[in-house]
């Protein structure tokens, strides 16, 4: 008897879906800040062994949508409801209550789907408040078990890992074996970069950018990368370089040491600014960079 099917994640941002999809993938896949919005795309991660195979699933937060690049943002969310055998709806102990998951939730509990509730960062909380939450999940997703975790001290991830690998279907797997993820090394690259920004810069600028790997060459020893940043608007373009180019060559050194050790080979990295104005609402720059904008 072999298992296989998708498991996957949701939830509103900076609950710790990203933190939690790497724990339990064991890599590092998805970028991981205290930022709101880290995730843009649907990132899968591929567990395997000798009678199982998850394919997890890591989406962007739950929002309302602003501008065409959030809008799609969302399509990846919905998709995930789709065509999920099991949910893994991630909420924490620290969270309020909002409107934003409130569709998301209502279809969750029309879906049928197996749902696990997730409540994550139980090291932040009382035991008396935990209960609460449990309680609450119980009321408000009835068909739902809750699972109470820590993604980033570990507690209970194997527990978790467990409960979900009971509830897969039985089916061949849908990748081969050796498969960790669908995206490719130009992917991993942009998205290494886009996680420095995210740590180096506050306010808009993270959320202006955008990465295109414009050449990508691998050479025994040595992986060369050429990257164009896109930013939205000119004034953003000399924040992101900095005086001198300092704030520019920081984040170029931070993603290569981070792409060196991804890679496990030496990397040469080549960064350049550019301008392409109001990118997040253009279909067409947003298909370019992997988005599908309806």
């Amino acid at each position: 008897m072999h298992k296989s099917g998708f498991v996957n994640i949701i939830g509103n941002p900076n609950v710790g879906k990203s933190t939690l999809m790497n724990a339990l993938v064991g890599e590092k896949l998805s970028i991981i800040t205290s930022k709101a919005q880290t995730t843009r795309h649907r990132i899968l991660g591929i567990v395997n062994g000798d009678d199982f195979q998850i394919v997890f699933s890591d989406t962007p937060g739950i929002l309302k949508p602003c501008y065409k690049l959030q809008e799609s943002m969302m399509n990846f969310v919905r998709g995930a409801l789709s065509d999920a055998d099991v949910l893994l709806y991630v909420t924490d102990t620290v969270e309020r209550d909002d409107e934003r998951a409130a569709e998301i939730i209502d279809r969750i509990r029309q879906s049928g789907v197996p749902t696990l509730v997730v409540v994550n960062k139980i090291d932040l909380s009382t035991q008396e408040a935990l209960e609460a939450l449990v309680e609450k999940w119980r009321a408000t997703l009835p068909d739902a078990e809750i699972i109470p975790i820590s993604a980033r001290e570990g507690f209970n991830i194997a527990g978790l890992f467990d409960r979900i690998l009971a509830l897969l279907p039985e089916g061949e797997p849908f990748y081969p074996k050796d498969t960790l993820t669908d995206k490719t090394l130009r992917f991993f690259a942009s998205e290494i970069i886009r996680e420095k920004i995210l740590r180096n810069y506050d306010k808009e600028i993270p959320y202006s950018c955008e990465i295109e790997i414009e050449e990508y060459r691998e050479e025994p020893g040595i992986d060369r990368i050429s990257a164009v940043i896109y930013v939205a608007r000119n004034s953003q373009k000399g924040i992101l370089i900095g005086h001198k180019g300092e704030k520019l060559k920081k984040v170029g050194r931070q993603a290569r040491e981070e792409l060196e050790e991804f890679l496990r080979k030496k990397v040469f990295l080549q960064l350049f600014v550019k301008v392409s104005e109001d990118w997040r609402n253009d279909q067409r720059q947003l298909r370019r960079f992997g988005y599908d904008p309806q």
